[in-house]
């Protein structure tokens, strides 16, 4: 009994794909009417100008999809990690995302696509900066340098994890 309890993991591995796929196909959907916006403006009568909302929109789009990647990641790690392994991850390669062996892996693997959804709504927010003092843009830049230097150490320590 104790050793099938461990199958009450599905209770959060299950609703998380189903999460999953409802932000895929809100992503999709997003994308698809900015494409959609987009031929109506350049090809039909559209009248709306959309230069300044097209790239917010993606972004946001963008944002959900890596969302949804934290959602999948968490549900097949927690899965592999209580269940079973995943066979064909198995077969594909060791560092594929879905092959985890501890806690703390899947966590760094979540943290690293969280920090990329951080960095992906940090852009979001600056595409619709007005500057009113060059102060600002020193702010800007600093931050932008910040979120490099993040990405580096952020490899940096991936690369030292794969050797």
């Amino acid at each position: 009994m104790l050793w099938n309890s461990r199958l009450l993991v599905m209770l959060a591995v299950l609703p998380s794909l189903l999460g999953a796929t409802v932000l895929f196909l809100i992503g999709t959907a997003d994308m698809i009417q900015v494409a959609a916006d987009a031929a109506v403006y350049y090809f039909g009568s559209g009248t709306e100008d959309i230069h300044d909302t097209v790239v917010p929109k993606i972004i946001i789009a963008v944002d959900i999809y890596l969302i949804a990647i934290v959602l999948l990641i968490f549900g097949s790690g927690v899965y592999r990690l209580f269940v079973s392994p995943i066979d064909q991850a198995e077969e594909k390669s060791p560092s594929h995302p879905f092959n985890v062996s501890s806690f703390d892996q899947l966590k760094d693997k979540i943290a690293r696509v969280v920090i990329l959804a951080v960095i992906i709504e940090f852009f979001r927010a600056v595409v619709d900066i007005r500057f009113q003092t060059p102060l600002d843009a020193i702010y800007l830049a600093v931050s932008v340098l910040a979120l490099a230097g993040a990405l580096y150490l952020m490899s940096h320590a991936h690369r030292k994890e794969s050797h």
